[in-house]
Protein backbone atom coordinates (compact mmCIF):
# COMPACT_ATOMS: atom_id res chain seq x y z
CA UNK A 1 0.00 0.00 0.00
CA UNK A 2 1.26 3.48 -0.83
CA UNK A 3 -0.58 6.79 -1.02
CA UNK A 4 -0.02 10.54 -0.66
CA UNK A 5 -2.42 12.73 1.31
CA UNK A 6 -2.45 16.31 2.60
CA UNK A 7 -1.55 16.67 6.28
CA UNK A 8 -4.88 18.43 6.95
CA UNK A 9 -6.98 15.65 5.39
CA UNK A 10 -5.01 12.97 7.21
CA UNK A 11 -5.31 14.78 10.53
CA UNK A 12 -9.07 15.37 10.12
CA UNK A 13 -9.65 11.73 9.19
CA UNK A 14 -7.62 10.43 12.12
CA UNK A 15 -9.36 12.82 14.55
CA UNK A 16 -12.78 11.64 13.34
CA UNK A 17 -12.00 7.94 13.61
CA UNK A 18 -9.90 8.04 16.82
CA UNK A 19 -12.98 8.85 18.90
CA UNK A 20 -14.16 5.26 18.42
CA UNK A 21 -10.90 3.74 19.70
CA UNK A 22 -11.33 2.33 23.25
CA UNK A 23 -8.97 3.71 25.90
CA UNK A 24 -8.43 0.24 27.36
CA UNK A 25 -8.82 -3.04 25.49
CA UNK A 26 -7.63 -6.64 25.75
CA UNK A 27 -7.76 -6.88 21.94
CA UNK A 28 -4.67 -5.05 20.57
CA UNK A 29 -6.15 -4.54 17.08
CA UNK A 30 -8.91 -2.32 18.55
CA UNK A 31 -6.22 0.27 19.38
CA UNK A 32 -5.51 0.46 15.66
CA UNK A 33 -7.12 2.21 12.70
CA UNK A 34 -7.76 0.21 9.54
CA UNK A 35 -6.50 1.83 6.32
CA UNK A 36 -7.99 0.58 3.03
CA UNK A 37 -7.20 2.21 -0.29
CA UNK A 38 -9.96 2.92 -2.79
CA UNK A 39 -10.06 4.76 -6.09
CA UNK A 40 -8.99 8.34 -5.39
CA UNK A 41 -8.97 7.95 -1.63
CA UNK A 42 -8.44 5.97 1.56
CA UNK A 43 -11.00 4.60 4.00
CA UNK A 44 -10.04 4.83 7.69
CA UNK A 45 -12.02 2.73 10.19
CA UNK A 46 -12.04 2.46 13.98
CA UNK A 47 -14.25 0.52 16.38
CA UNK A 48 -14.76 -0.43 20.02
CA UNK A 49 -17.09 -3.27 18.88
CA UNK A 50 -20.17 -1.24 19.88
CA UNK A 51 -19.67 1.94 17.84
CA UNK A 52 -17.71 2.00 14.57
CA UNK A 53 -16.61 5.04 12.54
CA UNK A 54 -15.51 4.94 8.90
CA UNK A 55 -14.20 8.02 7.07
CA UNK A 56 -13.13 8.42 3.44
CA UNK A 57 -10.21 10.82 2.86
CA UNK A 58 -9.14 12.00 -0.63
CA UNK A 59 -5.66 10.71 -1.49
CA UNK A 60 -3.43 9.95 -4.44
CA UNK A 61 -3.09 6.15 -4.39
CA UNK A 62 0.08 4.70 -5.93
CA UNK A 63 -0.32 1.11 -4.68
CA UNK A 64 -3.56 -0.41 -3.35
CA UNK A 65 -3.58 -2.30 -0.07
CA UNK A 66 -4.71 -2.35 3.56
CA UNK A 67 -3.19 -2.45 7.05
CA UNK A 68 -4.02 -1.45 10.61
CA UNK A 69 -1.77 0.97 12.54
CA UNK A 70 -1.80 2.51 16.06
CA UNK A 71 -4.53 5.18 15.92
CA UNK A 72 -3.65 7.48 18.80
CA UNK A 73 0.07 7.52 17.96
CA UNK A 74 -0.64 8.34 14.31
CA UNK A 75 -2.94 11.14 15.39
CA UNK A 76 -0.31 12.60 17.73
CA UNK A 77 2.39 12.41 15.03
CA UNK A 78 0.16 13.97 12.35
CA UNK A 79 -0.80 16.84 14.66
CA UNK A 80 2.89 17.89 14.85
CA UNK A 81 3.81 17.43 11.18
CA UNK A 82 4.61 20.41 8.92
CA UNK A 83 1.84 21.46 6.55
CA UNK A 84 3.16 19.44 3.60
CA UNK A 85 2.01 16.33 1.69
CA UNK A 86 2.31 13.11 3.70
CA UNK A 87 3.40 9.89 2.03
CA UNK A 88 2.26 6.68 3.68
CA UNK A 89 3.45 3.23 2.66
CA UNK A 90 3.61 -0.25 4.14
CA UNK A 91 6.33 -2.85 4.37
CA UNK A 92 5.11 -6.19 5.72
CA UNK A 93 3.14 -5.28 8.91
CA UNK A 94 4.86 -1.93 9.35
CA UNK A 95 3.50 1.46 8.28
CA UNK A 96 5.95 4.11 7.11
CA UNK A 97 5.12 7.80 7.14
CA UNK A 98 7.18 10.64 5.66
CA UNK A 99 6.47 14.37 5.56
CA UNK A 100 9.12 16.95 4.70
CA UNK A 101 12.23 15.70 6.47
CA UNK A 102 10.30 13.72 9.12
CA UNK A 103 10.23 9.92 8.91
CA UNK A 104 8.33 7.45 11.11
CA UNK A 105 7.84 3.69 11.20
CA UNK A 106 5.13 2.14 13.33
CA UNK A 107 4.33 -1.53 13.87
CA UNK A 108 0.88 -2.46 12.63
CA UNK A 109 -1.29 -5.58 12.41
CA UNK A 110 -2.73 -7.36 9.35
CA UNK A 111 -6.05 -5.98 8.06
CA UNK A 112 -7.76 -9.37 8.37
CA UNK A 113 -7.40 -9.19 12.18
CA UNK A 114 -9.60 -6.08 12.26
CA UNK A 115 -13.26 -6.81 13.21
CA UNK A 116 -15.75 -6.74 10.33
CA UNK A 117 -17.96 -3.66 10.30
CA UNK A 118 -21.75 -4.23 10.58
CA UNK A 119 -23.44 -5.36 7.38
CA UNK A 120 -25.64 -2.29 7.02
CA UNK A 121 -26.23 -1.24 3.42
CA UNK A 122 -27.52 2.22 2.56
CA UNK A 123 -29.50 1.12 -0.51
CA UNK A 124 -32.63 1.05 1.65
CA UNK A 125 -33.47 3.17 4.68
CA UNK A 126 -34.36 6.83 5.04
CA UNK A 127 -32.90 10.30 4.58
CA UNK A 128 -33.18 12.56 7.63
CA UNK A 129 -32.54 16.34 7.77
CA UNK A 130 -29.31 16.83 9.72
CA UNK A 131 -30.63 19.74 11.81
CA UNK A 132 -33.70 17.72 12.85
CA UNK A 133 -31.64 14.76 14.01
CA UNK A 134 -29.22 17.04 15.89
CA UNK A 135 -32.15 18.74 17.61
CA UNK A 136 -33.72 15.45 18.75
CA UNK A 137 -30.43 14.12 20.12
CA UNK A 138 -29.53 17.38 21.89
CA UNK A 139 -32.86 17.78 23.67
CA UNK A 140 -33.35 14.16 24.82
CA UNK A 141 -30.12 12.17 25.22
CA UNK A 142 -29.16 13.95 28.47
CA UNK A 143 -31.97 12.05 30.23
CA UNK A 144 -30.68 8.48 29.66
CA UNK A 145 -29.88 6.29 32.63
CA UNK A 146 -26.30 5.41 33.58
CA UNK A 147 -27.35 2.58 35.92
CA UNK A 148 -26.54 -0.90 34.62
CA UNK A 149 -29.47 -2.53 36.43
CA UNK A 150 -31.92 -1.51 33.66
CA UNK A 151 -29.94 -1.67 30.38
CA UNK A 152 -32.98 -0.72 28.28
CA UNK A 153 -32.93 2.75 29.88
CA UNK A 154 -29.22 3.14 28.96
CA UNK A 155 -30.37 3.99 25.41
CA UNK A 156 -32.46 6.60 23.62
CA UNK A 157 -35.70 5.35 22.05
CA UNK A 158 -35.97 6.57 18.45
CA UNK A 159 -39.40 6.10 16.89
CA UNK A 160 -39.97 6.52 13.15
CA UNK A 161 -43.55 6.98 12.06
CA UNK A 162 -45.09 8.04 8.77
CA UNK A 163 -44.76 11.81 8.79
CA UNK A 164 -42.89 12.18 12.09
CA UNK A 165 -40.05 10.95 14.26
CA UNK A 166 -39.59 11.08 18.01
CA UNK A 167 -36.86 10.48 20.58
CA UNK A 168 -37.42 9.61 24.24
CA UNK A 169 -34.95 9.11 27.10
CA UNK A 170 -35.49 8.49 30.81
CA UNK A 171 -33.76 7.15 33.90
CA UNK A 172 -37.02 6.57 35.78
CA UNK A 173 -36.73 9.87 37.70
CA UNK A 174 -36.77 12.33 34.79
CA UNK A 175 -37.83 11.97 31.17
CA UNK A 176 -37.38 13.96 27.94
CA UNK A 177 -39.52 13.46 24.83
CA UNK A 178 -39.31 15.38 21.55
CA UNK A 179 -41.09 14.92 18.22
CA UNK A 180 -40.66 16.50 14.79
CA UNK A 181 -42.67 16.34 11.57
CA UNK A 182 -40.73 14.77 8.68
CA UNK A 183 -43.23 14.56 5.84
CA UNK A 184 -44.48 11.32 4.25
CA UNK A 185 -42.14 8.32 4.22
CA UNK A 186 -42.23 4.99 2.40
CA UNK A 187 -40.57 3.25 5.37
CA UNK A 188 -43.00 1.43 7.69
CA UNK A 189 -43.07 2.63 11.30
CA UNK A 190 -40.22 1.22 13.37
CA UNK A 191 -38.18 2.03 16.48
CA UNK A 192 -34.66 1.56 17.82
CA UNK A 193 -32.98 1.84 21.22
CA UNK A 194 -29.73 3.64 20.42
CA UNK A 195 -26.74 3.95 22.80
CA UNK A 196 -26.03 7.62 23.62
CA UNK A 197 -22.31 7.09 22.78
CA UNK A 198 -23.29 6.53 19.14
CA UNK A 199 -25.56 9.57 19.11
CA UNK A 200 -22.70 11.69 20.49
CA UNK A 201 -20.60 10.64 17.48
CA UNK A 202 -23.48 11.52 15.13
CA UNK A 203 -23.68 14.96 16.79
CA UNK A 204 -19.93 15.46 16.48
CA UNK A 205 -19.36 14.17 12.95
CA UNK A 206 -22.51 15.46 11.24
CA UNK A 207 -22.61 18.92 12.82
CA UNK A 208 -23.37 21.00 9.72
CA UNK A 209 -24.76 18.31 7.43
CA UNK A 210 -27.96 18.97 5.48
CA UNK A 211 -29.06 15.35 5.08
CA UNK A 212 -28.06 12.10 6.78
CA UNK A 213 -28.79 8.67 5.34
CA UNK A 214 -29.98 6.21 7.99
CA UNK A 215 -30.23 2.46 7.49
CA UNK A 216 -30.39 -0.72 9.54
CA UNK A 217 -29.68 -4.37 8.91
CA UNK A 218 -32.62 -6.64 8.15
CA UNK A 219 -33.12 -10.21 9.31
CA UNK A 220 -35.26 -12.82 7.63
CA UNK A 221 -38.70 -11.57 6.66
CA UNK A 222 -37.70 -7.97 7.37
CA UNK A 223 -37.17 -8.55 11.09
CA UNK A 224 -34.79 -5.96 12.47
CA UNK A 225 -31.37 -7.19 13.50
CA UNK A 226 -29.17 -5.21 15.85
CA UNK A 227 -27.21 -2.52 13.97
CA UNK A 228 -27.96 1.00 12.79
CA UNK A 229 -25.90 3.05 10.33
CA UNK A 230 -25.59 6.80 9.61
CA UNK A 231 -23.86 8.17 6.49
CA UNK A 232 -23.14 11.57 4.96
CA UNK A 233 -20.31 13.12 2.91
CA UNK A 234 -17.93 10.17 3.16
CA UNK A 235 -18.43 9.65 6.91
CA UNK A 236 -20.17 6.56 8.31
CA UNK A 237 -21.16 5.73 11.89
CA UNK A 238 -22.40 2.26 12.85
CA UNK A 239 -23.77 1.22 16.22
CA UNK A 240 -24.96 -1.89 17.94
CA UNK A 241 -28.55 -1.39 19.14
CA UNK A 242 -29.79 -2.18 22.64
CA UNK A 243 -32.11 -5.17 22.47
CA UNK A 244 -35.42 -5.37 24.32
CA UNK A 245 -38.73 -3.58 24.68
CA UNK A 246 -38.71 0.02 25.84
CA UNK A 247 -41.16 0.79 28.69
CA UNK A 248 -44.49 2.40 27.77
CA UNK A 249 -43.43 5.98 28.49
CA UNK A 250 -46.86 7.40 27.58
CA UNK A 251 -48.26 5.74 30.71
CA UNK A 252 -46.09 7.81 33.04
CA UNK A 253 -46.76 11.17 31.35
CA UNK A 254 -49.63 12.76 33.31
CA UNK A 255 -52.65 13.83 31.26
CA UNK A 256 -54.64 15.44 34.10
CA UNK A 257 -52.20 17.94 35.65
CA UNK A 258 -54.46 20.95 36.22
CA UNK A 259 -52.20 23.30 38.19
CA UNK A 260 -50.26 25.38 35.68
CA UNK A 261 -47.40 27.80 36.28
CA UNK A 262 -45.51 29.83 33.67
CA UNK A 263 -42.09 30.99 34.82
CA UNK A 264 -39.07 32.69 33.32
CA UNK A 265 -36.49 29.97 32.68
CA UNK A 266 -33.34 31.88 33.63
CA UNK A 267 -34.82 33.15 36.89
CA UNK A 268 -35.93 29.66 37.95
CA UNK A 269 -32.61 28.15 36.89
CA UNK A 270 -30.65 30.70 38.95
CA UNK A 271 -32.83 30.19 42.02
CA UNK A 272 -32.60 26.38 41.85
CA UNK A 273 -28.84 26.58 41.37
CA UNK A 274 -28.53 28.75 44.49
CA UNK A 275 -30.66 26.33 46.53
CA UNK A 276 -28.64 23.35 45.23
CA UNK A 277 -25.52 24.71 46.97
CA UNK A 278 -27.10 24.05 50.38
CA UNK A 279 -29.05 20.90 49.39
CA UNK A 280 -28.06 17.43 50.63
CA UNK A 281 -25.27 15.76 48.63
CA UNK A 282 -27.28 12.52 48.72
CA UNK A 283 -30.82 13.61 47.76
CA UNK A 284 -30.29 17.14 46.30
CA UNK A 285 -33.79 17.78 47.68
CA UNK A 286 -35.36 21.24 47.49
CA UNK A 287 -38.86 22.20 48.63
CA UNK A 288 -40.99 24.20 46.18
CA UNK A 289 -44.09 26.01 47.45
CA UNK A 290 -46.58 27.42 44.94
CA UNK A 291 -49.10 30.10 45.79
CA UNK A 292 -50.83 32.76 43.71
CA UNK A 293 -48.25 34.29 41.31
CA UNK A 294 -45.35 33.31 43.57
CA UNK A 295 -42.95 30.38 44.03
CA UNK A 296 -40.96 29.82 47.23
CA UNK A 297 -37.87 27.61 47.20
CA UNK A 298 -36.54 26.24 50.48
CA UNK A 299 -33.69 23.97 51.53
CA UNK A 300 -32.96 22.61 54.98
CA UNK A 301 -29.91 20.36 55.42
CA UNK A 302 -29.41 19.65 59.14
CA UNK A 303 -25.62 19.27 59.08
CA UNK A 304 -25.07 22.23 56.72
CA UNK A 305 -27.71 24.94 56.98
CA UNK A 306 -30.73 26.30 55.13
CA UNK A 307 -31.70 28.57 52.25
CA UNK A 308 -34.75 30.42 50.98
CA UNK A 309 -35.58 32.19 47.70
CA UNK A 310 -38.72 33.28 45.93
CA UNK A 311 -39.82 34.08 42.38
CA UNK A 312 -42.70 35.85 40.74
CA UNK A 313 -44.53 33.79 38.14
CA UNK A 314 -47.92 33.23 36.59
CA UNK A 315 -49.87 30.77 38.77
CA UNK A 316 -53.52 30.79 39.77
CA UNK A 317 -54.07 27.29 41.15
CA UNK A 318 -54.41 26.08 44.73
CA UNK A 319 -51.38 26.42 46.98
CA UNK A 320 -49.20 23.31 47.13
CA UNK A 321 -45.80 22.05 48.25
CA UNK A 322 -43.69 19.60 46.25
CA UNK A 323 -40.13 18.28 46.56
CA UNK A 324 -37.65 17.96 43.67
CA UNK A 325 -34.14 16.73 43.05
CA UNK A 326 -32.43 20.03 42.16
CA UNK A 327 -29.97 18.30 39.79
CA UNK A 328 -32.75 16.79 37.67
CA UNK A 329 -34.64 20.08 37.60
CA UNK A 330 -31.53 21.98 36.44
CA UNK A 331 -30.80 19.42 33.71
CA UNK A 332 -34.30 19.74 32.29
CA UNK A 333 -34.23 23.56 32.42
CA UNK A 334 -30.85 23.63 30.64
CA UNK A 335 -32.37 22.01 27.55
CA UNK A 336 -35.60 24.03 27.42
CA UNK A 337 -35.51 25.91 24.08
CA UNK A 338 -37.68 28.89 25.15
CA UNK A 339 -37.29 31.81 27.56
CA UNK A 340 -40.41 30.82 29.50
CA UNK A 341 -41.33 27.38 30.82
CA UNK A 342 -44.82 25.99 31.35
CA UNK A 343 -44.90 23.72 34.42
CA UNK A 344 -47.88 21.54 35.31
CA UNK A 345 -48.67 19.83 38.61
CA UNK A 346 -51.41 17.65 40.11
CA UNK A 347 -50.35 16.72 43.64
CA UNK A 348 -47.14 16.56 45.74
CA UNK A 349 -46.70 12.85 44.97
CA UNK A 350 -47.44 13.09 41.23
CA UNK A 351 -44.99 13.81 38.38
CA UNK A 352 -44.59 17.41 37.21
CA UNK A 353 -44.11 18.31 33.53
CA UNK A 354 -42.07 21.10 31.98
CA UNK A 355 -42.73 22.29 28.42
CA UNK A 356 -41.62 25.25 26.31
CA UNK A 357 -43.96 28.24 26.66
CA UNK A 358 -44.30 29.50 23.09
CA UNK A 359 -45.46 33.08 22.36
CA UNK A 360 -49.00 33.34 21.01
CA UNK A 361 -49.11 32.90 17.24
CA UNK A 362 -45.90 30.83 17.08
CA UNK A 363 -45.98 27.13 16.17
CA UNK A 364 -46.11 24.88 19.25
CA UNK A 365 -43.06 22.71 20.01
CA UNK A 366 -43.53 18.99 20.57
CA UNK A 367 -41.19 18.84 23.56
CA UNK A 368 -41.98 17.63 27.04
CA UNK A 369 -39.87 16.86 30.10
CA UNK A 370 -41.06 15.14 33.23
CA UNK A 371 -39.57 15.20 36.72
CA UNK A 372 -40.69 12.82 39.46
CA UNK A 373 -41.16 14.46 42.88
CA UNK A 374 -39.24 13.64 46.05
CA UNK A 375 -41.08 12.91 49.27
CA UNK A 376 -40.90 15.88 51.64
CA UNK A 377 -39.83 15.20 55.20
CA UNK A 378 -41.49 17.46 57.75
Amino acid sequence: MRFTVTRQNLHQGLASVSASIPTKTTLPVLSNILFETTEGGVWMSGTDLDVSIRVRVPAEVQEPGSLTAPGKKLQEITRELPDQPVEISTRSDQIELSCGRARFKLNGLPADEFPSLPGVTFESGIAVPGTDLQKLIHHTSFAVSSEESRPILNGVLWELRDGSMRMVATNGHRLARMGLATGPSEVPGTSFIVPPAALQQVQRLFKDVEEIQVSWDEGEGGARKNHLGFRSNGVEVYTRLIEGTYPNYEQVIPKDNDRIAVVEKRALESAVRRMAVVASDQTHRIRVTLEEDRMHLNVLTPDLGEGHDELELSYGGEAMEIGFNATYLLEVLRYMPTDEVRMTFKAPERAATLEPSVPEGDDPLDYLCLVMPLRLLD
